[in-house]
């Protein structure tokens, strides 16, 4: 065997190891994120429900310009989420104010539907916010307000979810308020179920907080589509000064029992968090004792990461509330 032969035996065989060395290593990151994606769904998988995220969790990085809402589905999937939660309002106001709302709304949706299905996460629900207040005493405004719901009932049927959520804003006078949230639900809830999509209400503050009378609403109703959205946190009934939001909480429906009145009715569930202790649970709701609410109930959907704590990052914030419900659930 002569000399020049040997060399270019050398070569070829000091090239085949080079480029298996760097098709390793590029493949050593793919491969881990891959079996972590694999991890998280083992771990889920042993769980009586499945985990979702909700778009809310992230309202900080989004309003900060920190995080396109267009790329929702691409960091849940990066979180180990499997389902997502939308928030209409993050996409409302560019739909409303371009040249041709319609066009841009098929274009959003469009985006979203592909990226979703690009990073393999199931579209779940709508969360519809700033389009009316559905519980109005003006029949013509509550009119107007379940029309302008229609709209993303139609885009959460494109999207492939099960349900939107709204809120039953409006009066204060618990009798009105029935009348009207049954008048705007009925309406809205006839609509939806030609298009398969469910309609829940969350327990939002005010009299939809008040599990009673919302679960009476519901009952009236009685439509198989119409139900509800139970969130651990959402339970206060007034607020100082008569504000909606961001001012202390004077009076609140009691927590566990609200969510075991809202359960029977439930087609999704929001594990609301704030803050959490050393020991990683959450301050203000003891997880453990809502998911056997949750459990006896025999709900076995998705439960939303709802993450709304201010002391630490979106990110931390949201892992800390997968993990407890991971670490909760595993101990029913």
């Amino acid at each position: 065997m002569n000399l020049k032969y040997l060399k270019t035996l050398s070569i070829i065989a000091l090239t085949a190891f080079s480029l298996s060395f760097i098709s390793c290593k590029e493949n050593k990151g793919r491969d881990s994120k891959i079996v972590q994606k694999e991890n998280d769904r083992t771990t889920s998988d042993s769980l009586f429900f499945k985990l979702s995220l909700a778009q809310w969790s992230l309202h900080f990085p989004i309003e900060n310009k920190e995080l396109d809402p267009m790329d929702f589905a691409k960091k849940a999937s990066e979180m180990g989420f499997d389902g997502i939660e939308y928030v209409t309002g993050f996409y409302a106001e560019e739909i409303k104010n371009a040249k041709n709302p319609d066009a841009k709304m098929k274009q959003v949706l469009d985006t979203l539907k592909a990226r979703s299905e690009k990073y393999e996460v199931k579209n779940l629900l709508l969360m519809i916010d700033g389009e009316g207040d559905l519980a109005m005493n003006d029949l013509v405004s509550r009119n107007k307000a379940v029309e302008n719901h229609k709209k993303w009932v139609d885009a959460a049927q494109y999207l492939g979810c099960h349900s939107i959520r709204v809120n039953l804003f409006g009066s204060d006078s618990p009798e009105e308020w029935k009348n009207n949230s049954i008048d705007a639900l009925t309406k809205l809830s006839k609509y939806a179920s030609k298009k398969g999509i469910n309609v829940l209400v969350e327990n939002h503050g005010y009299l939809s907080s008040n599990a009673d009378l919302l679960v009476e609403v519901i009952q009236e109703v009685n439509m198989e589509n119409c139900g509800t959205l139970p969130d651990f946190g959402n339970f206060c009934l007034k607020r100082e000064r008569g504000e909606r939001w961001n001012t202390k909480c004077v009076e609140e429906f009691p927590k566990y029992e609200g969510v075991k009145k809202m359960m029977p009715y439930a087609k999704a569930v929001s594990a609301k968090s704030y803050t959490f202790d050393e020991n990683g649970n959450e301050d203000l709701i003891d997880y453990k004792k809502m998911l056997q609410i949750v459990k006896n109930a025999g709900y076995k959907g998705y439960i939303g990461v709802e993450f709304e704590g201010e002391e630490i990052t979106a990110e931390k914030g949201i892992m800390a509330t997968k993990d407890l419900l991971i670490k909760a659930g595993s101990e029913l």
